[in-house]
């Protein structure tokens, strides 16, 4: 961020991160990673419910990035993210985490543009 301002890449990235975590309010998606959600705890089930939000609200926001030909320079706390889930991904029981994510992040994505969820 130089001068106080943020880039419109930047802008519509954190806007469409946090449209993907509305996806999954009670009323649309019920998302059981948001409504659980206890905020990032430092140990245990409440982590790793904080955690896979997270990995659905990124995938949701490169989606959405996509479609809105956004190509984010800014990579840095990207970088630290994947970094992190990279090493939650090595341990077994949650390997599966990454297909789920990007499931529910194309959900959360094909809701927000417009598309129906699938009954």
């Amino acid at each position: 961020m130089k001068g106080g301002c943020v880039s419109e890449e930047r802008f519509y990235s954190t806007l469409f991160h946090e449209c993907v975590h509305s996806t999954g309010h009670q009323s649309r998606l019920a998302r059981k990673t948001l409504l659980e959600n206890k905020g990032i705890m430092s140990t245990g089930t409440a982590k790793q419910t904080y955690t896979k939000e997270e990995l659905v609200a990124e995938m949701g926001t490169a989606f959405l990035n996509a479609h809105a030909g956004i190509v984010q320079n800014e990579h840095i706390n990207s970088a630290a993210d994947l970094q992190s889930w990279l090493q939650a991904l090595k341990i077994k029981q949650n390997r599966r985490w990454i297909v789920e994510a990007a499931s529910q992040a194309q959900r959360a994505a094909t809701l927000y543009l417009g598309g129906s969820e699938p009954s």
